[in-house]
């Protein structure tokens, strides 16, 4: 592995102010392959950027809730398809939004068939986020509902903006598979995720809440401005939540992120604690949404995000909480690999066919940013370059 190739393209990124500062690693299943942090934890601010720095990786979340929910299927607690009301009754009922009539009043209708566990891991459920739906946001708004809405009141739920099992959008349905995990192991997915997860991987630096310690290594937000400069701004992640979301909200660091990782490579074991079966983690990395193509996700939240499209030339799946390409990407990832993110523009893939994992940590909104994802090709192509 070539360091000081993959530095220059991390280093070459800040002196830029593509980014204030940057965590990156890759590993394949026998350990670490290149680490490095490069600029300060915030523009303008003293801290430097250091590998044990801690970010909020939002949707990278998602993965860690997947892992949760398949144990709990191993054990026989949940089930792929069964219908999710069976836990959660406030999902017996779902409806369609369809739009909006001539007063701007919400046009719902029953949905058509069930929600399951499958639908709510691989965003077919009909759930959306309205960061990427304008109906979406366009109901949250009219009916001054939180944006996530209520996971247990049916008044309360969001509805769909399509039928379980007929699209793919990207939305909130994970957020709802760790509601059914806290429900079948009667636990919060607090504390599911560290009994479970987090201490048998040895991942100390990850969680919902920041202890004063960890705390002091926390990463700055910046907001990349219309001139392409970053504005850092007040940020912490929200402390002593009401409940936890499986879809967002931890922090981590890139080397407990990438044990994670790790793990899965190896089949679903590290270091002698075995998490999940290998055939659980082969089944994890399988196409679940069938002839459903991953589409464009539009930005109806501008200062969220950006209009998102990763790999536009290569049909796209989805596994159980994973992207999937079904194409090789030229001097990159293989086709099947694994991959997603997090709206501060945090990234990771994992590539079964050669073995390598990557992360790569920023702290910038809104999503899917340019010069991020510039980074992110460049630092994966100098991660391959190294091994091939």
């Amino acid at each position: 592995m070539n360091a000081n190739a993959i530095d220059a393209v991390l280093r070459e990124s800040v002196d830029k102010g593509e980014v204030a500062g940057v965590v990156a690693m890759a590993a394949n299943a026998d350990g670490t392959l290149y680490q490095g942090a490069f600029g300060r934890r915030s523009a303008g601010s003293d801290a430097t950027m250091t590998q044990d720095t801690v970010f909020w990786i939002h949707s990278m979340t998602k993965a860690i809730t997947g892992t949760a929910c398949m144990q709990l299927v191993e054990q026989g607690k949940l089930d792929l398809d069964t219908p999710a009301a069976r836990l959660m009754p406030a999902l017996a009922a779902p409806q369609v939004l369809e739009g909006f009539d001539a007063a701007g009043e919400p046009r719902l209708r029953p949905a058509r068939g069930t929600v399951t566990l499958r639908n709510l891991l691989t965003h077919t459920s009909g759930f959306v986020y309205d960061t990427w739906n304008a109906n979406q946001l366009a109901y949250t708004q009219k009916k001054g509902l939180p944006r996530l809405g209520s996971f247990t009141d049916p008044a309360g739920v969001m509805p769909l903006a399509f039928d379980p099992g007929t699209q793919w959008q990207y939305g909130i349905g994970i957020d709802w598979a760790g509601k059914l995990a806290e429900a079948a192991s009667g636990t919060s997915l607090d504390a599911y995720f560290r009994a479970n997860v987090f201490a048998p991987l040895g991942m100390k630096d990850t969680g919902y809440a920041l202890t004063d310690a960890i705390r002091a290594r926390l990463a700055g937000h910046h907001d990349r401005q219309a001139d392409g400069s970053l504005k850092p701004g007040p940020f912490e992640p929200p402390q002593d939540p009401a409940s936890f979301n499986g879809g967002g909200g931890l922090y981590s660091t890139a080397g407990d992120y990438m044990r994670f990782l790790r793990m899965l490579l190896r089949g679903g074991a590290l270091d002698g604690a075995r998490l999940l079966k290998p055939e659980t983690v082969a089944a994890m990395a399988q196409n679940h949404i069938g002839d459903v193509l991953v589409g464009k996700l539009h930005a109806a939240l501008p200062a969220m995000s950006n209009d998102v499209e990763l790999y536009p030339d290569i049909p796209k799946k989805w596994g159980l909480t994973f992207l999937i390409n079904t194409r090789d990407v030229p001097g990159a990832r293989r086709a099947g690999s694994l991959a997603w993110a997090g709206l501060r523009n945090t990234y990771f893939w994992l590539d079964p066919a050669t073995g390598i994992a990557g992360v790569l940590l920023t702290q910038v909104l809104p999503f899917a940013d340019a010069s991020v994802l510039g980074l992110l090709d460049r630092f994966e192509r100098a991660v391959y370059a190294g091994v091939a």
